[in-house]
């Protein structure tokens, strides 16, 4: 996945990669445990999860890949592939107020 990634994935990436966003500094294909996250801003804890297809037939996977992420004190934000391509600026958004002291 790091060389090829998903193409919703690689579009989300283009759009977080070198401080793009706000200059917040997000890796991506970060192992984590025993779980590999898209994308990761560890200033604030935050998992970035583009889904594609794959995901909805794994949902109790991911629930439980969640659950253990949580319990690391990590938060996971996900985001359809469809809503990559459809509302770039929404995806983004939700990433800053989830990174915004209230």
């Amino acid at each position: 996945m790091r060389k090829a990634p998903a193409y919703h994935e690689a579009k989300l990436w283009k759009l977080l990669r070198d401080r793009r966003l706000e200059r917040l500094k997000f890796r991506r294909q970060v192992p984590l445990g025993p779980y590999i996250a898209d994308f990761v801003y560890f200033r604030h804890r935050l998992i970035i999860e583009a889904d594609g297809p794959a995901h909805l037939t794994n949902v109790e996977h991911d629930r439980a890949r969640d659950a253990w992420l949580l319990e690391q004190g990590f938060r996971v934000l996900r985001f359809p592939n469809a809503l990559i391509a459809t509302d770039r600026h929404g995806v983004l958004s939700c990433i800053l107020e989830a990174v915004t002291p209230s």
